[in-house]
């Protein structure tokens, strides 16, 4: 097995740099909860490097994510919570149990990669199974199935997860027709809350909407997030072919009407933008 200094000597700076008495002052007065943030930017700003398929970048990011990761270990490791050798056997631990067709594999046989994802999600139901087993037997309640969506992730994905979790206990409708109904009952329901100006029922319809879309494309199995994130790229670049031809002719974007706006857009689309 292949050791890693780097990542012992990286652990071993983090460790000096929050040391409660040697260390920096503003890493021994972090909390969970002061750097948290950091976490979502630095995984931002790693998913936009992979989009760009900036390898230099990418490497970068993922350092700054790491950083992230070993800094709250060793802020717990401080408080006597746990360590990162707890973070990474748990985590290993997980991986083996999620993947038997690789390590208790039995008849040899290939698996298509929607096949091990439809096992990951049955280990996944399974170890629900085990934990309300556990809880009933303590004589306490488990925990409820959509606590472990965190609602600090993006609406998007907490869509997708939460309707996976739901799926996977058998609320799930029969075709992808039948979601298909129930995103235009949620439209003309949108288009009504709209004739009354609501804001707050329409603010609710609309959500409806988007969650029923997320459940068609969790049916025809395509990540809405990915698809989305794909939209916004391609508005991003036909948007740059609209202000660079509008600024080849010494006027602002901003200044063009409508119409012409249109048209540009038809351009960039047609150059393949």
């Amino acid at each position: 097995m292949a050791t890693h200094p780097n990542f012992e000597a990286f652990c071993e700076t983090v460790r000096e740099l929050c040391d409660p008495v040697s260390g920096c002052p503003w890493n021994r007065v972090q909390t969970h909860q002061s750097i948290s943030q950091y976490l979502l930017e630095e995984a931002y700003e790693c998913v936009d490097a992979i989009d760009k398929d900036d390898a230099e970048k990418m490497r970068d990011e993922l350092g700054d994510v790491l950083l992230q990761v070993v800094l709250q270990s060793q802020i717990a490791a401080n408080a006597g919570e746990f360590t990162i050798d707890d973070v990474c056997a748990v985590v290993n631990e997980k991986m083996i149990r999620r993947h038997p067709h690789v390590f208790a594999r039995e008849d040899g046989r290939e698996l298509t990669p929607d096949e091990v994802n439809e096992l990951w999600e049955q280990v996944k139901v399974a170890e629900r199974a085990r934990e309300e087993a556990a809880a009933e037997k303590r004589g306490g309640r488990p925990e409820p199935l959509l606590d472990s969506v965190s609602s600090g992730m993006p609406a998007l994905i907490q869509a997708q997860k939460i309707s996976r979790k739901a799926v996977n206990c058998g609320f799930e409708w029969d075709t992808v027709d039948d979601v298909w109904d129930q995103v235009f009952s949620e439209i003309a329901e949108l288009r009504e809350a709209s004739v009354t100006g609501d804001k707050e029922a329409m603010q609710l319809e609309l959500g409806d909407v988007l969650f029923s879309l997320v459940n068609v494309a969790r049916k025809l199995n395509i990540d809405s997030e990915e698809a989305l994130r794909a939209s916004c790229r391609k508005f991003r670049n036909r948007w740059a072919f609209m202000e660079g031809a509008v600024w080849a002719t010494g006027r602002a974007i901003s200044d063009l009407p409508f119409d012409d706006l249109q048209a540009l857009w038809d351009q960039a689309k047609a150059a393949g933008k």
